[in-house]
């Protein structure tokens, strides 16, 4: 067992305390006790700063997740697909994914404290706005997994980002970039299996506008704009160069390639 399992197994509750202490807490129970566990981060923490708020992270990601797969009244197999999808994009081991959907589970429980727990995030995380960000994607791509974003969802996901101080703005733009994901055929639920295929189709105009994150009114320096905007929050090397794992810079390279298209579409037709 590392150091590094041994530190989270041992004195997380002890550092972080209040409400996400008390998760983590509940969801490991015994497990780090008998010394089988292995943290999620597999590189050396840098600091205490940088080690809590990468397990505030952990622990509010995935028990937010489980409070919103529940928000609609039941949680299905999409949601649940979606889940495991994320613990592989985090290259957690199989005793932190374990742990991962007890915290998943945690979130579902109807007392579970969804204010202080973002509260807690917030404080922890403190101006690491990446990774903030990647919490609101993961909860977004979550409720959108089965391709139905229900009232209840979207209710929740904008009083989560108001307690993170997340824009309104920034939620739209997610929101409104993954929806065309899912238009573009990037996404597509299958019924029986609740897995996920690639089925791409050439993407219109109209699709393009929507990847920008705009209105087809919008002006030629509000499209130069975002286009720069989402090119570099989405580009690879940047995300590489910040310590991102393989998956994600997957992610990212069809992300921006996906920006990329929408641009070109664009700029033809308004001979930008």
């Amino acid at each position: 067992m590392s150091w590094l399992g041994k530190f989270i197994g041992g004195t997380f509750g002890f550092l972080m305390g209040g409400p996400m202490g008390a998760l983590f807490g509940a969801a490991v129970g015994h497990q780090f006790d008998q010394g089988e566990g292995q943290g999620p981060f597999q590189a050396e923490v840098g600091s205490v700063e940088q080690y809590k708020a990468q397990m505030a992270f952990f622990t509010a990601v995935f028990s937010v997740m489980g409070h919103i797969a529940k928000a609609d009244g039941r949680v299905n197999e999409a949601e649940i697909e979606f889940t495991r999808k994320a613990m592989t994009r985090m290259q957690l081991n199989e005793d932190m994914r374990k742990t991962a959907m007890r915290l998943f589970n945690e979130g579902k429980r109807v007392d579970f404290p969804l204010d202080d727990v973002l509260r807690q995030f917030r404080s922890e995380c403190q101006n690491r706005f990446n990774l903030l960000r990647y919490f609101v994607e993961l909860q977004l791509e979550l409720a959108l997994s089965d391709s139905v974003l229900h009232a209840a969802e979207e209710r929740l996901l904008s009083h989560i980002c108001e307690r993170l101080h997340f824009s309104r703005f920034e939620l739209h733009a997610l929101k409104t970039m993954f929806e065309a994901q899912f238009r573009l055929g990037g996404w597509q639920q299958q019924q029986n299996y609740g897995r996920v295929q690639s089925g791409r189709r050439e993407p219109s105009l109209a699709d393009s506008y929507v990847v920008l994150g705009l209105d087809p009114s919008a002006s030629d320096q509000d499209i130069r704009r975002a286009y720069r905007r989402l090119l570099s929050r989405h580009h690879p090397d940047k995300l590489a160069a910040l310590g991102a794992n393989e998956e994600k810079v997957r992610l990212a390279n069809e992300k921006t390639h996906e920006i990329r298209q929408a641009w070109d579409i664009i700029r033809k037709v308004r001979n930008l």
